[in-house]
């Protein structure tokens, strides 16, 4: 069986990724959390991840890292990950290799909590511009391919890959215009509300993750345990 390693349910957001991906699929793994315990775990990580980063995939003695690359490695391994018409397939692919390469300004400013919802600072420039591309994506996806997921009626790849997004865009009240329908749907699917019940759960506090969060704005509310 797989073995996943991720980290803390509240901010990893690539942990996310193939952590549903796998759930809403039907994958079986194992499920190992490795913690964030300080704001750099390089040197801890490096026990299971060349990259010193989260998340890694175990398999028949082969280490798998980074989200995409695991994403990759299961798309041969196992029906679904991607859409099977041509043309979401090749939508798909591109929208994942653009959330996996950019919105930098959105993984900035708006740090994943999923736990807690903020009244954000002015947006920057380039945060105006990454919700403009990703309302644009959202509404791009649903219309061509007929939703209610982002490239047609099943869950695949592209989906998990902005399910970090979904998060985000509650937390911090973020307008994505159209694209609002999907984060609904998203957001009661049973692997996202599955990780959302043990991020609420986690009692673990990082000093780094949390200075992300108060930079990014006023916090109004907090559901996380002991909060």
């Amino acid at each position: 069986m797989y073995v996943l390693i991720t980290a803390n349910r509240n901010y990893s957001s690539w942990s996310l990724r193939p952590w549903v991906l796998m759930r809403a699929l039907g994958i079986a793994f194992e499920d190992q959390i490795e913690p964030f315990t300080n704001p750099i775990n390089y040197d801890a990580f490096r026990s299971f991840s060349p990259t010193g980063q989260v998340p890694a995939l175990l398999d028949e003695g082969r280490t798998v890292y980074d989200s995409l690359g695991i994403t990759l490695y299961l798309a041969d391994r196992h029906e679904g990950v991607w859409p099977t018409d041509p043309d979401a397939r090749a939508w798909a692919q591109c929208a994942t290799a653009e959330m996996h390469s950019g919105f930098s300004a959105l993984r900035g400013d708006c740090t994943m909590n999923v736990g807690v919802r903020v009244t954000p600072k002015p947006p920057s420039g380039a945060l105006r511009l990454d919700v403009a591309r990703i309302r644009e994506l959202f509404a791009d996806g649903l219309s061509r391919f007929g939703g209610p997921f982002l490239a047609g009626d099943r869950f695949t790849a592209v989906d998990a890959f902005f399910a970090p997004v979904v998060f985000r865009i509650r937390t911090y009240g973020l307008d994505v215009g159209a694209g609002q329908a999907w984060v609904d749907h998203m957001l009661a699917q049973p692997a996202m509300v599955e990780w959302e019940r043990q991020a609420l759960a986690e009692s673990w506090r990082e000093e780094g993750h949390e200075a992300e969060l108060l930079a990014a704005g006023a916090i109004t509310a907090d559901y996380r345990t002991d909060s």
